[in-house]
C-alpha cells in the first residue's frame, strides 16, 4: 500500500474530477478516470483537510512516480481560484529560473535590498494599481515553491557575501501566499539577512497571523498601504469590499506586538487629498517614535503606467514634493523618503549572461503575464518575449532589448 503525503497540496472530490489545490489559492482538476488508471485510491482527512492520497494496490515507488507524472501533466492547466486566471507553478523541477523577470522570482538591482516575489495575485482591485492586478485581472499568475525560492536566493546571497535586506514585494498581496510564514521563518534564520520587509494591504491579516509574525519582530518590517480614513473612500480606492475598521484594528494590534510598521498611502489626486493629514494623525496617535530606527510613514506619488489602471493624470514631482513639504511642516512628521533612510547601499554587480542587442537562442517554457507573450530561458535566466505564440519547448532566436539589473526582454529575430 502506498500513502502519499503533501504539505502544499490538498485534495477533494468534485463531481467526476479530483480537485488538487496548491497552496490554497491555486487548483487543477484531474478526471477520475485518469486517477483510477493508477488504481483504486482513498483520500485521508486530517481536521477536515485531505492532504494524503493512498493507493492500496501500488507500491510506494510506483504510486509516487505515476501520481507525480499525472500531477505534472495537469499542473499545465493550473488556475487561480480568485479570478480563474491560468497560473504557472515554478518549482525545482520546472526548468524555469527565478532571475530575469520583473513579476516573479528574485530581483537584484546591485544593492543591499534584494526583492523576492513568491506569488502574483491580489484580493483587491485598486483603481490605481500600476500593474492592473486584482480580482478583475486577466493576466497569467505565478506561484513559486518556497524551498526552490530559498535555494535560489541562497545562491545569490553566497555571491553577494555581505548583509542584506530581503524585501517581499509581490505584484499583489503576499498574504495570499500560503507558505508566507514558513518563508519568513527561513529568511529570519539566515544570519546574512538583517531585515525582512514586506508590502501588504493588510486586509487578510488576523490576530493569529500577527502573533505568528511577532516571533520575527526584531528583523521584520511591514509596509502597509492605507489610503483613506473614510470607509466609503477607502473601498472606492480599493475597488473591492474593504473592511477599514478591521485594517485599523490590526495595525494597532501589530504595533502592540512591537512589530515594526511603515504606513505607505498612495496619493491619488482628486481622491484622497483630504485624507493624507488624517492618516498622518492616525500614525502619530499610534505612539510610534519619530526617532524610530526606520521611517514610520511615507506617502507615495501615484504614477501613470501603461500596464496599470490610470483613473487620473499623475501630479508632477514638483507638485507632489510641494504637497509633501506642506504636510511635513503642518504635522512635523517626515514623509519624503529615500534609499538612505533605509540604509540601502550599492554593492557588487551580478554578471549578465548576455547583453543588449545580443542575439541568443532560448527555449519557450511558459506564457508570460500579458497576452501573446512568452517566457523563454537561456543560461540560467528568463527572458520576456512579446508578440510571440507560445509553444512549450520550442527554440527561438531572440534579440535582447532589455538587460538592466538582469531583467531581460527580447524580440523575435
Amino acid at each position: 500500500m502506498a500513502e502519499l503525503n503533501f504539505e502544499t497540496l490538498t485534495f477533494a472530490l468534485k463531481g467526476k474530477n479530483l480537485q488538487v489545490n496548491l497552496l490554497n489559492l491555486f487548483y487543477t482538476k484531474i478526471p477520475l478516470t485518469e486517477v483510477l488508471k493508477l488504481g483504486d485510491f482513498v483520500l485521508k482527512e486530517n481536521k477536515g483537510i485531505s492532504n494524503t492520497i493512498s493507493f492500496p494496490d501500488l507500491s510506494p515507488e510506483k504510486a509516487a512516480k505515476r501520481f507525480s507524472f499525472l500531477l505534472g501533466n495537469h499542473f499545465e492547466h493550473l488556475k487561480n481560484s480568485l479570478n480563474q486566471n491560468p497560473a504557472v507553478y515554478l518549482h525545482r523541477n520546472s526548468g524555469i529560473p527565478l532571475i530575469g523577470n520583473v513579476s516573479f522570482g528574485i530581483i537584484y538591482r546591485n544593492s543591499s535590498l534584494i526583492e523576492i516575489k513568491p506569488v502574483t495575485s491580489c484580493n483587491l482591485n485598486c483603481i490605481y494599481c500600476s500593474v492592473g492586478e486584482g480580482q478583475s485581472s486577466n493576466k497569467i499568475d505565478f506561484v513559486i515553491e518556497k524551498d526552490y525560492l530559498i535555494e535560489e536566493l541562497q545562491k545569490l546571497l553566497d555571491f553577494v557575501g555581505e548583509p542584506v535586506e530581503v524585501h517581499i514585494g509581490v505584484q499583489g498581496e503576499p498574504f495570499l501566499y500560503a507558505d508566507l510564514i514558513p518563508l519568513i521563518s527561513d529568511l529570519y534564520a539566515n544570519k546574512q539577512i538583517t531585515l525582512i520587509s514586506m508590502d501588504t494591504n493588510f486586509t487578510l491579516v488576523t490576530r493569529k497571523i500577527i502573533e505568528q509574525l511577532a516571533q520575527f519582530k526584531d528583523k521584520l518590517r511591514l509596509n502597509i498601504s492605507l489610503d483613506a480614513m473614510d470607509q466609503e473612500l477607502a473601498e472606492k480606492m480599493a475597488g473591492a469590499k474593504y473592511n477599514l475598521k478591521q485594517v485599523l484594528e490590526m495595525i494597532k494590534f501589530t504595533v502592540a506586538r512591537k512589530i515594526n510598521i511603515l504606513i505607505a498611502p498612495v496619493y491619488l489626486p482628486g481622491y484622497n487629498d483630504a485624507e493624507l493629514e488624517k492618516i498622518i494623525n492616525f500614525v502619530k496617535e499610534l505612539g510610534l517614535s519619530a526617532q524610530a530606527k526606520n521611517p514610520i510613514m511615507g506617502i507615495q506619488n501615484f504614477l501613470n503606467y501603461n500596464t496599470g489602471r490610470n483613473p487620473v493624470k499623475a501630479k508632477s514631482w514638483e507638485e507632489f514634493n510641494a504637497l509633501i513639504r506642506d504636510l511635513e511642516k503642518k504635522t512635523s512628521l517626515k514623509q519624503k523618503l529615500a534609499a538612505e533612510d533605509f540604509g540601502i547601499r550599492k554593492i557588487k554587480e551580478l554578471p549578465k549572461p548576455f547583453g543588449l542587442d545580443e542575439v541568443i537562442t532560448a527555449e519557450m517554457v511558459c506564457p508570460d503575464r500579458f497576452p501573446n507573450a512568452v517566457i523563454a530561458t537561456a543560461k540560467g535566466r528568463t527572458v520576456s518575449v512579446p508578440d510571440c505564440e507560445f509553444r512549450k519547448g520550442k527554440s527561438i532566436k531572440i534579440r535582447i532589448t532589455r538587460d538592466k539589473h538582469n531583467i531581460f526582454g527580447g524580440k523575435l529575430v
